[in-house]
């Protein structure tokens, strides 16, 4: 029998404080322009700096999280996404609201890094990436029900901040950092696993998977950024109706990480990630166009339908490159860079070409993204995605076990290396050992693993 899966709900609810900023992001640059009386491109750059301090975060902490501790991490990053998050909700100054943005924005990239990494050191990063899609994709929606009927600037941020709160008392069950014996025996251990120094494995995929992963949230959020403004200006569709429309989109992304979370591994990840991203390029086209409620409805709804979808299998893919987790944030962080740059770049090519003009620009930006992309999950297998799989070309489970069982590393294939067949030696004189000279097996815990 397979021993249960247990569901890591703290790295859930951490997952979804983090990530719920960008899923706000329409519904925030556009109370913030009419609150605050900006023009669309200073909203748009408010929302763009926000993105910025959360990728500025990932970037700073992602070696860090091991040796600080995965539960003073999200505690500092959910405090400070109450705080600042909050604060800009409560106060009409610009420079307050910027302050607090920018506060905030790192606090939801602390949350975000410390939650990618501990999902990449999960037995199937894949799942728990699904259900942490799956939390902060029905929050969002409830939001996007709730605050159009509501007025105010700030409410949207108010939201971020009170989930922040929510989520703090899972913190407790996350683990806290390594010191003394325990952080040598870790180092030790991840020397073994990652290389000498700790280097980062599949180096050459990763890169090429952050920079993909960067033009490639760039040009959703240049699109998402802009969204509530084409439904209400080029659509002419009410506030509320749009936010309808928002909260049915959101519904409908449930959907679809739920049928990637059924569908798992059987078609692999290249074709999710690459077939998906050609039909996001469509439906960016389609909804970039839209000229009424039918068209506006059905390219929003179908964007997001495929875009979570996709995500999930690119969040697997980074989370495969390295057990520890390191390419996970690290390319998650890539991708808020992108996120941070879209919505002034939708409003600045919004502004100069048009809506239409600017779908179309990202949309060809995204197939030609979607080469390099596949290329990398072609290239490489990465971990299975359900655990207890066990991978015909070697890689890093092999590797683990090597390392721990003294056999040396160089006869463990890599990914991409031919298989090895095993011959049986038979040595002649050797003495059978008594049944009780050996312990139990037992399972090898991954680093940084719960």
């Amino acid at each position: 029998m397979y021993a249960p899966r247990t569901t890591p709900w703290p790295l859930v609810a951490l997952f979804t404080a983090g990530y719920l900023a960008p899923y706000l992001l329409p519904t925030t640059v556009g109370r913030l322009e009419r609150g605050l009386d900006l023009t669309a491109t200073q909203a748009g750059a408010v929302g763009s700096l926000l993105l910025l301090s959360s990728a500025t975060a990932g970037f700073l902490l992602a070696s860090r999280v091991e040796r600080t501790g995965a539960r003073t991490l999200a505690r500092l990053g959910l405090v400070l996404a109450a705080v600042g998050y909050g604060g800009a909700a409560l106060t009409t100054s610009v420079p307050a609201v910027l302050a607090g943005a920018v506060v905030g924005g790192f606090g939801s990239g602390t949350a975000t890094t410390v939650a990618a990494t501990r999902i990449a050191a999960e037995k199937d990063p894949h799942r728990a990436s699904t259900l942490g899609l799956l939390s902060v994709s029905a929050l969002a929606g409830a939001v996007y029900l709730t605050v159009p009927h509501l007025p105010g600037h700030g409410l949207t941020l108010a939201a971020i901040a009170l989930t922040a709160l929510a989520v703090w008392p899972l913190t407790s069950r996350l683990p806290g950092g390594t010191s003394g014996p325990a952080a040598t025996a870790d180092a030790s251990e991840a020397t073994e696993v990652g290389g000498a120094g700790g280097r980062l494995p599949h180096r050459r995929s990763g890169k090429v998977l952050a920079g993909a992963m960067l033009l490639w949230s760039l040009a959703q959020n240049a699109l998402w950024g802009v969204s509530g403004r084409i439904g209400v200006g080029q659509a002419q569709l009410s506030e509320p109706t749009v936010g309808v429309v928002f909260a049915v989109a959101l519904g409908a992304g449930l959907l679809g990480v739920l049928g990637a979370g059924a569908l798992g591994s059987r078609l692999g990840r290249a074709l999710p990630i690459g077939g998906g991203t050609v039909l996001i390029a469509c439906c960016i086209a389609l909804s970039a166009s839209a000229t009424g409620l039918g068209s506006f409805a059905a390219g929003e709804i179908a964007w997001n339908t495929f875009y979570p979808v996709v995500l999930s299998y690119l969040i697997g893919l980074a989370a495969s490159l390295d057990p520890r987790g390191r390419w996970a944030v690290l390319v998650g962080s890539a991708s808020s860079l992108g996120t941070a740059a879209g919505p002034l770049t939708g409003s600045v090519l919004s502004a100069q070409a048009g809506f239409p003009v600017m779908g179309a620009v990202l949309a060809v930006g995204l197939l030609l993204v979607a080469v390099p992309m596949t290329g990398v999950a072609l290239h490489t297998g990465g971990r299975p995605l359900l655990p207890g799989a066990v991978r015909r070309r070697g890689g890093h489970p092999a590797a683990v076990v090597a390392a721990t069982t003294g056999t040396p590393s160089g006869a463990v294939p890599e990914v991409g290396a031919p298989e090895q067949s095993v011959v049986e030696i038979p040595l002649d004189g050797t003495p059978a050992a008594a049944q009780g000279a050996y312990d139990t097996a037992a399972a090898t815990r991954a680093p940084g693993g719960m």
